[in-house]
């Protein structure tokens, strides 16, 4: 019962430094503030969206799922998969979105998106559960980069692909349920979606993303 209080009070805890962190309204204007934005905002986004739909369908009961092993270690598993295809999302948006019109090839987009979304993983999935593969995560992200047209990919919905799919498959809710709810949880995290965005063009200056970059590729090709 210890462990399984302390991962609640690890959830809520990690619940509240997010929405601190989404009050941020710093520029972006370097490659370490657009990575940061993209990992904080993944998170969020898939925390609200899951914990929001499997408190709606259990109702009553949601605070007793902090008390089963079994729906917390579900809920763990459903966490990283539904962060991995969030950031998948958010990182192929916002990389695309900075670096539009900027004087960058797609090789170094490629390589800002890549360097993002695996320092990401890294630090929201150190010691993840048998049931998440960083490696297939992080392959399935290469290869979605390997044909991935920039131009459209700056547009703002054509991106956000994986998350809205990952929400349903992985929500610990039963398959009976789930048939009746696909289009409604779907919407959810495009809707969710739409508020960060606004919150990216709020706060994003490409032309010094692009130039931060461009100093750190000149840097590595002077060692």
């Amino acid at each position: 019962m210890t462990s399984l209080r302390s991962r609640a009070l690890d959830l809520w805890r990690g619940l509240s430094g997010l929405l601190r962190t989404r009050r941020d309204t710093a520029p972006i204007d370097t490659v370490a503030a657009l990575q940061d934005f993209v990992a904080t905002r993944s998170a969020y986004v898939a925390q609200k969206s899951l914990y929001g739909y499997v408190k709606a369908r259990m109702g009553s009961l949601y605070p007793r799922m902090f008390e089963e092993e079994r729906l917390m270690t579900s809920l763990d598993i459903a966490k990283l998969h539904v962060y991995a295809a969030c950031l998948s999302d958010l990182t192929v948006y916002a990389v695309a979105a900075a670096l539009h019109d900027q004087p960058v090839g797609n090789d170094a987009r490629r390589t800002v998106a890549q360097r993002c979304y695996q320092a990401a993983i890294d630090a929201n999935a150190a010691d993840p559960p048998p049931q998440f593969a960083v490696e297939d995560c992080i392959d399935e992200f290469g290869r979605r980069l390997a044909a991935i047209d920039w131009q459209l990919a700056a547009r703002q919905s054509d991106s956000f692909t994986r998350s809205p799919p990952a929400l349903v498959r992985w929500a610990p809710i039963a398959d009976t349920l789930k048939r009746h709810d696909t289009e409604i949880i779907e919407n959810s995290i495009r809707f969710a979606w739409r508020d960060i965005r606004e919150q990216f063009r709020r706060r994003i200056d490409g032309a010094a993303v692009g130039a931060d970059w461009s100093r750190q590729a000149e840097s590595r090709s002077d060692c």
